[in-house]
């Protein structure tokens, strides 16, 4: 979808924000009550598939339905040229993930003022039978005054809606799964407040609970292991703000809070000096049967005990008593046992294993794969690397081969390029000049500003040149990048000359067009009424459009056809033009029409002239004029 795309002729495409798998997002304003939204559109890929329709109108019908000041508001739903679109609420900032990132770690007050916004806007679903099912950070929007929405409810589901859920279908995202989603049944409102614990837990630590190397070994994590604590990360959280994540996140939907709202009662308390003493949320259920791991340690205590306490029983009862020879066995098979158990620690921990590849790992998941297998870090060196990017593993010393658990390997660290030829980033976006350098090694910093004619996002200028020789240990990069064209507040032009406005449009690049208006109040030359109204925003480029009060001169409107030839040559695709007019509205200093053309062109061009006046129109191709005339007359 390009800038300038006018949806249903209402909304007018500014800018993506965004891609996912079902759907793209834009910035776009809508024309009729003058005001910035985001538009979701269906991919085009996936208009023909009626799974993804139904869900892309459910979203709708589950968002329509719910009214919060936390919930990102829907606020038009339609089809236009066979494209599905839902227009919302636009919120000016970033989501909950790239907040994380950009300012963890975050104090513990502004925590727990997120999560019950959040909190407060899960509950409103929940009473409206809606359960999200999909609630992550990437889902929450947080603007530049940490007001939080949740959006995205593109896989939330009536809770009388059961035939939605498919048994062998994981929907949501793993990091946040709830462990009866990991097993496949169905998902309830109780599973939406363990995400909302998982949401807690890295709002605290920066970081998810489980990681894996694939989405299956991911899941089977949230079904079958505790959520580490987060006081053994960060001893100064409180312990009753650590309760609040263990009580949330608790295996068995019934031993979790039952609503939102008991999980924000909880929350709101857990800074309070009189809970600093509160011990640590633990769940007490009846033995299942499931296998235990014993302390030998204490085992073999309470047997020596009981041998004691046998001693003394001993002097009153005969000592060849058969219950005196069956415990004399009991506690010969144990020791044996502990014998047992030490041989085969030995032999464990002596056993070959294949050593696992971790080059083009990063440190931290280099250590991780590693310990895996039970093997050790032991010395790590850094080096410079024209093929490995900084930060990441170049070798180790056991290449190939086996090594014993337990056993130190050490490890090689590329700190990036020991110098580098710096090329040329300018207009390509950020992200990818970025990427490119602090693989490098290097630090990137970023400026932005305002352009009219690059993209935003994209490069404008770098600090070194193109082929300067840099090296990252003694060398930052500052990339210029675009912010798009600067915004113009439009005043309020009502009564004041018409040159004041063609003076204003010339200063910031706009087209300005005027129109006759009869006024028996307003001075000759003087704006009655204007489009946009004022405070509105413009940028460059953009029409302005007054009613000027006439003098009763008349005037008289004659169209003309231009014909625009191809220019070829050098093997060009497409040429760009620029036609500037003047006439009783139009001026030559300001810009008629832009367009790209690849083939001879014919356009009409309507010229309103007074009695007498000639117009005049300049054609640019390709930054050269081609032709122009003088002499246009009513």
């Amino acid at each position: 979808m390009k800038p300038g795309y006018k949806l249903s002729n209402r909304y007018k495409i500014i800018r993506p924000l965004g891609e996912g798998g079902m759907a793209n997002v834009y910035l776009a304003r809508d024309l009729v009550l003058d005001r910035n939204v985001s538009v979701k559109l269906l991919r085009v890929d996936l208009r023909d598939d009626p799974k993804t329709r139904h869900r892309f109108e459910r979203e709708a019908m589950a968002t329509t339905q719910l009214s919060d000041p936390h919930i990102v508001g829907v606020y038009d739903v339609g089809i236009d040229q066979g494209m599905q679109y839902m227009v919302m609420e636009y919120v000016d900032g970033m989501d909950l993930k790239a907040y994380i990132n950009q300012y963890f770690p975050i104090p513990l007050p502004q925590v727990i003022d997120i999560m019950e916004q959040v909190l407060s806007a899960v509950e409103v679903a929940h009473n409206h039978g809606i359960i999200h099912r999909d609630l992550k950070p990437q889902n929450i929007l947080i603007d530049d005054n940490k007001n939080i929405k949740i959006t995205d409810f593109g896989i939330a589901t009536a809770t009388s809606e059961n035939s939605l859920t498919q048994t062998n279908t994981l929907l949501g995202s793993v990091h946040y799964l709830s462990p009866e989603q990991a097993r496949g049944s169905m998902a309830t409102s109780l599973s939406d407040i363990y995400s909302l614990g998982i949401i807690l837990y890295e709002l605290l630590t920066g970081k998810v609970p489980f990681e894996g190397e694939n989405a299956v070994s991911i899941a089977l994590k949230h079904s079958r292991d505790n959520v580490p604590s987060v006081r053994s990360q960060f001893p100064s959280i409180p312990q009753p703000l650590e309760n609040v994540v263990l009580h949330a996140t608790a295996k068995r939907p019934e031993d979790r809070y039952q609503s939102a709202k008991a999980m924000a009662d909880d929350l709101r308390t857990s800074l309070d000096p009189a809970r600093k003493n509160e011990p640590v949320f633990c769940l007490h259920h009846e033995d299942d049967g499931e296998t235990k791991v014993l302390d030998m340690r204490k085992l073999r205590e309470k047997h020596q005990q009981a041998h004691n306490d046998d001693e003394q029983e001993e002097s009153q009862t005969k000592k060849g008593s058969w219950w005196h020879h069956y415990q004399k066995a009991i506690l010969g098979g144990i020791a044996a046992l502990v014998v047992l158990i030490g041989g085969g620690t030995v032999w464990y921990n002596n056993q070959q294993i294949a050593f696992p590849n971790v080059n083009g790992m990063t440190e931290h998941a280099a250590r991780k794969r590693l310990a895996k297998d039970h093997i050790k870090v032991g010395t790590v060196k850094t080096a410079f690397s024209r093929d490995v990017a900084a930060n990441h593993v170049i070798r180790t010393n056991h290449p190939d081969g086996h090594v014993k658990r337990n056993q130190a390997v050490n490890l090689v660290i590329s700190s990036g390029v020991k110098s580098f030829k710096m090329p040329s980033y300018v207009g390509q976006p950020v992200e990818t000049a970025s990427q490119s350098l602090e693989s490098k090694g290097f630090t990137v910093h970023v400026k932005k500003e305002y352009s009219d004619s690059v993209d935003q996002g994209a490069v404008i200028s770098q600090n070194y040149s193109k082929d300067a020789v840099i090296s990252p240990q003694k060398h930052q990069v500052t990339l210029t990048v675009s912010a798009g064209k600067k915004q113009i507040t439009i005043p309020d032009f009502r009564n004041r000359d018409v040159r004041d406005v063609q003076d204003f449009a010339n200063k910031y690049g706009l087209q300005l067009t005027t129109t006759e208006k009869h006024s028996k109040t307003m001075a000759t030359n003087h704006v009655v009424d204007q489009r946009p109204k004022a405070g509105s925003k413009l940028v460059s480029g953009d029409t302005l459009t007054v009613g000027v009060a006439s003098s009763g001169a008349q005037t008289k409107t004659t169209t003309i056809q231009i014909n625009i030839p191809f220019d070829g040559n050098e093997g060009k695709r497409e040429n760009r033009v620029q036609v500037y007019i003047a006439d009783a509205n139009h001026n030559l200093t300001m810009e008629y029409q832009d367009i790209t053309i690849n083939q001879e062109t014919t356009i009409n061009v309507p010229f309103t002239l007074k009695k007498g006046q000639m117009g005049s129109y300049r054609v640019i191709r390709n930054g050269r004029t081609i032709m122009s005339a003088t002499n246009i007359t009513g």
